[in-house]
């Protein structure tokens, strides 16, 4: 199960590249308008559903508890994402380009969290190595 754990971290922080991947694509289109980003959009909600399945699946791996807070950390970044998207909108010119200059921080810190997860994950997975007796 943990090494289950860890490849779900692992496509997690793909998705992550891939969700930057998309907001860089669409922010540079020769025209960009609300359709660029749609797929960013759709990742997103994906990334959402994949934290909350990380989260679940590391307690019930039974992780160390720092690995589960991480886990929850990063479900509760991606649901931050979503409140500063509508908050950005909400606002007209620089004040909403300053507030979505927050979205592409908190995917940041979304990433460097997910990595720490994935790190440690895959030191838990690796099956311990019998220590050498002395002859």
């Amino acid at each position: 199960m943990r090494r289950f754990f860890a490849g779900l971290a692992t496509l997690l922080v793909l998705a992550v590249v891939a969700q930057f991947f998309l907001a860089a694509s669409g922010a540079f289109d020769t025209a960009p308008n609300e359709e660029s980003f749609q797929p960013h959009r759709m990742l997103g909600a994906g990334i959402l559903l994949l934290t909350v399945l990380v989260t679940i699946v590391a307690a019930i791996a039974r992780m160390p508890g720092r690995l589960i807070g991480l886990s929850g950390l990063v479900a509760g970044l991606a649901i931050v994402q979503f409140v500063i998207a509508a908050i950005a909108k909400a606002f007209d010119g620089t004040a909403g380009e300053l507030v979505f200059g927050l979205h592409a921080l908190n995917g940041l810190a979304i990433m460097t969290v997910a990595s720490m997860i994935v790190r440690q994950a895959g030191q838990l997975s690796r099956p311990a190595v019998p220590a050498r007796q002395a002859p």
